[in-house]
């Protein structure tokens, strides 16, 4: 693969077609089409060179949408998967040879599972010898339940849309502090992303951001990410304002360089030029 110049990484977007086939029990069904074209289009908009794409949990483990634009542009993507525990090596292969560097559990309206289990910890740890990352989606008050198997595995974990503070949590309440103790622990990333998920506006964002740059020792294991196309929020937010919202929070270019570009340029695998 050719080196590019990289001039900022979208480290969580989506893309899916209406017409593809959805599994049961969705939280969500889209009613529109969101190309890997036109997400490639916000990217120039903003002179953004790379992305990553984030398999819809809506699409389950049926990752060959994803998989065909990662092929098409592996250049500029990267992917991340959903997949049984029981996955093949030889499918994790296949993946892998994608663009793929890493799974996502969307745990949002679910029963937490036993990931200390053979299946779930066997895979953890067959993710940590291929350099993978384990993304992580669930409410605030209940990441301390999960990181910790896994992060037993040796995988890297990332934590999505800052941790998904509801607006009721109090960031100084000591029964968060188990999270805020996780966060000390190198293989822990967190996405500055999607603060409307949790009914954030910029002063609460802001004051989520220090906290977790307090728990974190500073900016080294941010991310940024757009979510788009912003699912069940698209009438409230466009492409710009979240990258807006970035510049908002980390004002300072060094450090927002460091977010955009160096950090996820590490996690993620893309080679400067």
């Amino acid at each position: 693969m050719p080196n590019a110049v990289i001039t900022g990484i979208d480290t969580h977007a989506h893309i899916f077609r209406r017409d593809l086939p959805m599994v049961a029990g969705r939280r969500y069904s889209p009613d529109y089409d969101a190309t890997v074209e036109q997400y490639l289009a916000y990217l120039d908009a903003c002179s953004l060179s790379h992305g990553v794409l984030i398999q819809p949990s809506f699409l389950g483990t049926d990752n060959h949408y994803m998989v065909a634009a990662l092929q098409r542009f592996p250049e500029r993507l990267r992917g991340v998967a959903v997949v049984d525990a029981q996955i093949s090596d030889g499918e994790l292969d296949e993946l892998a040879a994608a663009g793929v560097v890493g799974i996502r559990l969307n745990l949002i309206g679910k029963l937490l599972e036993d990931y200390t289990g053979p299946a779930w910890s066997g895979l953890f740890r067959r993710l940590a010898r291929r350099g993978w990352q384990v993304e992580i989606q669930r409410g605030f008050a209940d990441l301390a339940l999960v990181v910790p198997a896994i992060l037993e595995s040796g995988v890297t974990v990332v934590i999505d849309h800052f941790g998904l503070p509801a607006a009721s949590v109090q960031l100084d309440d000591p029964q968060h502090a188990p999270f805020f103790d996780l966060l000390g622990q190198a293989p822990v990333w967190i996405k500055l992303s999607a603060a409307y998920r949790s009914q954030s506006d910029l002063a609460r964002a802001r004051a989520i951001e220090a906290r977790l740059r307090e728990a974190c020792g500073g900016v080294g294991r941010f991310l940024w990410g757009s979510d788009w196309p912003n699912t069940q929020f698209e009438s409230q937010t466009r492409y710009d304002e979240q990258f807006a919202l970035l510049e908002a929070l980390l004002p300072d270019p060094e450090e927002r360089r460091r977010v955009l570009v160096d950090n996820p340029a590490t996690l993620f695998g893309f080679a400067h030029a």
